[in-house]
């Protein structure tokens, strides 16, 4: 799948680091990424070009769907659930290497080990992003009511755990495109199989430490569950529940991490039970 000439992965890395330069400088100055955000997406962007230019297009299709998506009615999502999710507006450093620094560390290791399943960890680790950050921005804007993915109690909206069925269809549909992507370019039918099932896994995986293991607290003043450490009226929160230290970005990070998990295990029964 990928040249092995030390050359020729070099001259990868360094159009790698130029391309990747210059897409995070324009994303930055566009207000999608942070200084430091810039500086890492530069990073997974130059690391995901080692062992070849179709994963660097896979990461550039995953970074302008989710940024587009992102974009789309922000005013409306940011009044529905500013007050709940940590973060908001360009994505920082930490966010950038939460959802594309699974992908990055299997590019590399499939340069320097070179066995295929690599390639389904990749993709199941990307696809697993790509279906959260659809199903979180779609499931926004669709208006149906969040609901817990343990108790299918009502949740606010932007709460972590908290699905929707337009959501979770969107979610499925993000994983898919990244294995139908894979398949555009040439990689086995098992690694776009581990894109699917690694994707839609590891999306319901973050959900799910999302509802459990997530830090959650309480803003006494407003009454109301948030994720952050000082709500938006100026009050220092409270933490009710969850693992204090465990933040979003955490979580995102561990479901990709699942999702390239079982991207690489379900590659590998495909490969077993094949002829």
């Amino acid at each position: 799948m990928t040249s092995d000439d030390p050359h020729a992965i070099l001259g990868r890395l360094l159009v790698g680091l130029a391309a990747a330069g210059t897409v995070a400088a324009i994303a930055h100055r566009s207000g999608a990424l942070t200084a430091r955000g810039a500086w890492a997406a530069t990073a997974v962007g130059t690391a995901s070009a080692a062992p070849g230019w179709d994963w660097g297009a896979l990461l550039i299709a995953f970074f302008v769907t989710s940024t587009t998506l992102s974009r789309v009615g922000h005013a409306r999502k940011a009044l529905l659930a500013g007050g709940v999710v940590t973060k908001g507006g360009p994505r920082d450093a930490i966010q950038v290497l939460a959802n594309g620094g699974a992908f990055a560390v299997c590019a590399v290791a499939a340069v320097l080990q070179g066995s295929p399943l690599w390639y389904a960890a990749g993709a199941g680790g990307l696809a697993a992003a790509t279906a959260d950050t659809w199903g979180t921005e779609i499931g926004m804007l669709s208006g149906d009511t969040p609901r817990s993915i343990l108790s299918w109690r009502p949740v606010p909206a932007g709460t972590s755990g908290g699905i929707t069925a337009t959501g979770t269809m969107a979610a499925i549909a993000g994983a898919i495109f990244i294995g139908l992507a894979t398949r555009g370019f040439g990689w086995t039918p098992a690694a776009a199989w581990g894109a699917i099932v690694g994707g839609f896994a590891g999306a319901n995986a973050d959900s799910i430490l999302g509802a459990t293991v997530q830090s959650r607290r309480w803003c006494h003043h407003c009454r109301a569950v948030t994720e952050r450490a000082v709500h938006l009226c100026g009050t220092p929160t409270v933490a009710t529940g969850g693992l204090t230290w465990l933040d979003n970005d955490a979580v995102n990070l561990a479901g990709t991490g699942i999702g390239a998990l079982v991207g690489i295990a379900t590659a590998w029964v495909i490969g077993r039970s094949g002829p």
